[in-house]
């Protein structure tokens, strides 16, 4: 049962031991996962010195994702959430501890690393069907654990625990490598995915709501309808997705850190961390000073100012201006996360939450790791710098075409 909070304090959500509970674990596990993208990332290109290879890694990722994305949300509805994540969580161990197997020594003396590299696509391919369920779970269970007046505030902290858990993991990935080298990196992922796991046992059993009878399919109809005839949610995913997914540089980064920047793995570390350093300078000034009105506008000129700064970190050749680049394209990227996530919890009913949030994943990853397999093919067929700059003129394409093609979200506001 939810302790009782006090009224008129904005982080009221945290005097929840549950809340707590579960940031807590939010934040420890995506440390570890972010530190496993960051090790991932570095492998792949050490392993191959192949700019594709580090495509298809986020291809293996995504198909699984975004095919049971859909019915992921149908499950998690119809299931106790709880017993679910904690599922998510045993697989995501057994994933890692395959990932510590294939960096030992004896694997490398008898793999060739082209075989290597395609059983760590295999092993990527399993957390994203996992991710397929476990993220969605994570943000339909917020609004079973809080009140529903404190839902605004938990959104916004819960944000802010992910993004500054995404800037440690990241940063502390790269000089992981540097210290202990990529294998006993992977044990310190493990750590961190098992401490997730002790604390999410600590969340109480979530009721199931009652849905009504249908097959599967028509079950996942209702979510996707009630997506579509939400223009605001619509809008918002519609714009990020297509933004991210031209404009994401991440899947370069180890590309600009070792062949342009020749700033080694601690170099790559801050520059992976960049990002998230920006988007969470952002949640912590908004939670601050919130955005008074007429967020819809505020979105486009944001992701607009994100596809200019992927630009300027294209171009750059000295590191700190690509990392100052990276860390204003994250400023831009933390209003889109506000928006979209705020709107996602306040308009979603109860009862369509898992499915909901399964499109809202669906989006998500299509854009982060379709636009890693787009960053890797565009890098092999244009080269590096042309790829991102490219993107980047995508991305303003995007926000000019949107801005025309539907006013309602200009005028958002909530």
């Amino acid at each position: 049962m939810a302790e009782p909070v006090t009224k008129n304090n904005p982080y009221k959500a945290l005097q929840i031991t549950e809340f707590r509970n579960f940031i807590v674990g939010r934040f420890i596990f995506t440390m570890g996962i972010r530190m496993n993208v960051t090790v991932i990332g570095w492998w792949m290109y050490i392993l191959t010195n192949s700019k594709l290879a580090l495509g298809f890694v986020g291809l293996a990722e995504v198909i699984p994702a975004v095919s049971l994305a859909l019915y992921a949300g149908h499950y998690i509805d119809k299931n106790e959430k709880r017993n679910l994540l904690l599922t998510c969580m045993v697989i995501f161990i057994l994933c890692m501890t395959a990932l510590t197997l294939l960096s030992a020594d004896y694997t490398k003396l008898h793999f060739n690393h082209w075989v290597i590299a395609g059983l760590i696509c295999a092993v990527i391919a399993v957390t994203g069907a996992v991710r397929a369920f476990s993220g969605p779970t994570m943000s339909a269970m917020i609004s079973q654990i809080v009140p529903k007046e404190t839902l605004p505030g938990a959104v916004s902290l819960s944000s802010a625990g992910y993004l500054i858990s995404s800037i440690i993991g990241h940063a502390t990935g790269g000089f992981l490598i540097a210290s202990l080298g990529i294998h006993h990196t992977f044990f310190v992922v493990l750590a961190f995915i098992f401490t997730a796991f002790l604390f999410f046992t600590r969340l109480h059993i979530k009721p199931v709501f009652e849905m009504k009878e249908s097959k599967t399919w028509q079950s996942v109809k209702e979510g996707l309808a009630y997506v579509f005839k939400t223009k605001e949610l619509l809008g918002a995913m519609s714009l990020d997705m297509f933004a991210v997914l031209f404009g994401g540089a991440a899947a370069l980064v180890p590309v600009f850190a070792k062949d342009i920047l020749h700033v080694g793995p601690e170099g790559f570390g801050w520059l992976n961390a960049a990002t998230d350093l920006g988007s969470i300078l952002t949640v912590a000034f908004l939670t601050f000073r919130p955005l008074p009105g007429r967020q819809g506008r505020i979105l486009f000129f944001a992701v607009g100012g994100f596809g200019l700064f992927i630009i300027l970190f294209g171009l750059s050749q000295l590191f700190w201006l690509s990392f100052a680049a990276l860390v204003l394209s994250g400023c831009m990227d933390g209003v889109s996360v506000i928006v979209r996530s705020t709107i996602l919890q306040l308009k979603t009913p109860d009862e369509l939450r898992g499915r909901v949030m399964s499109v809202s994943s669906m989006f998500i990853n299509s854009s982060n790791e379709f636009g890693q397999f787009e960053s890797g093919v565009m890098a092999k067929l244009l080269g590096t710098v042309p790829s991102v700059v490219f993107g980047g003129c995508m991305t303003l394409g995007v926000v000019i075409f949107t801005w025309f093609k539907a006013p309602s979200l200009r005028k958002m506001e909530y």
